[in-house]
């Protein structure tokens, strides 16, 4: 279970004058995500989505509040005054610099990203990429529990059937189309089995034919893990409402700038979902007026 408490995240930047000023990205925001589910953080541009998404990857350290992982703090907020930051380094105060890297801030958790401009390796093939992310899993490992060169390349495969690209374990990615990419990006990610899988607009960048395919993989490979007692839960940045909603079991909708949560709202209609269902659509139209009216202040709709 993910577990957000009272986020907020404060950078300072230096204006056009050269001054430095701050500018707040979340305020409070709080949030519980069970597992095994799918959530949509939706909301206008620059309110602080992504932001959320890199605290809760341990990327970024929240200014105030925590979240938790299954009970495990992921980051601790940065210290803010001089007494904060003299606690903070006391806390931390090992023998070397080594134990500081090793301990200190480390994310702990079983989490993969995938990023919106695919961020696979254009040098290695498809398989190559699926294999680098199981070495780097497979390091961590000891004794019995590490896999061999063989299984690393057998899961490799598995994982590429999956995503219907074993025609293509020996193409370099810009040998593949966009959507390939996306679900190479999909299958690297999957294939160390996280229990948490964080997405940033990952199919922002394919046409719409592909996208609704893409969707449809990730629901599909989402519910292979459910049904064998592996629930995978999801976490997913967009700014399609569509999407959104067919998706997720909740969808979170953030304010504009300085970002806080606006509301949350339930998507209990039953999988496998048709894209026109009357009860999704509803759903849609609830949440673009809520967008409508944060980004003119006025809406065509009733909220």
């Amino acid at each position: 279970m993910i577990e957000a408490k009272s986020i907020q995240k404060f950078f300072s930047v230096i204006n056009e004058k050269g001054l430095a000023e701050g500018l707040t990205a979340l305020v409070n925001v709080s949030l519980v995500i069970p597992d095994g589910k799918i959530v949509s953080l939706i909301g206008p541009s620059g309110c602080g989505k992504s932001t959320f998404l890199e605290i809760l990857a341990g990327l970024q350290a929240p200014t105030d509040g925590t979240i938790h992982i299954d009970g495990k703090l992921v980051l601790e907020p940065l210290p803010a005054t001089r007494k904060e930051q003299i606690a903070y380094r006391r806390k931390y105060r090992f023998i070397s610099p080594l134990a500081n890297g090793v301990f200190r801030d480390h994310p702990k958790h079983d989490i993969a990203m995938i990023f919106q401009d695919y961020a696979v390796f254009p040098w290695m093939t498809a398989q190559d990429n699926v294999v680098f992310a199981l070495q780097l899993r497979n390091a961590g490992r000891r004794g019995a529990e590490k896999l061999k060169k063989a299984d690393l390349l057998e899961k490799a495969t598995e994982y590429l059937k999956k995503v219907n690209l074993a025609d293509f374990a020996n193409k370099y990615p810009s040998q593949l189309s966009g959507g390939m990419r996306q679900r190479l990006a999909l299958a690297r990610a999957l294939s160390v089995e996280p229990k948490i899988i964080l997405m940033d607009e990952p199919f922002a960048a394919v046409d719409a034919l592909t996208r609704e395919k893409l969707q449809d993989d990730l629901l599909r490979l989402w519910n292979e893990r459910n049904k064998i007692g592996k629930p995978l839960t999801v976490v997913l940045v967009t700014h399609e409402v569509q999407e959104a909603v067919y998706l997720s079991d909740e969808v979170v909708v953030f304010s504009p700038s300085p970002g806080a949560i606006r509301n949350r709202i339930p998507v209990a209609s039953r999988r496998p979902r048709a894209r026109t269902d009357p009860g999704l659509v509803e759903i849609q139209e609830r949440i673009m007026a809520m967008l409508a009216y944060d980004i003119n202040q006025e809406s065509e709709y009733s909220i």
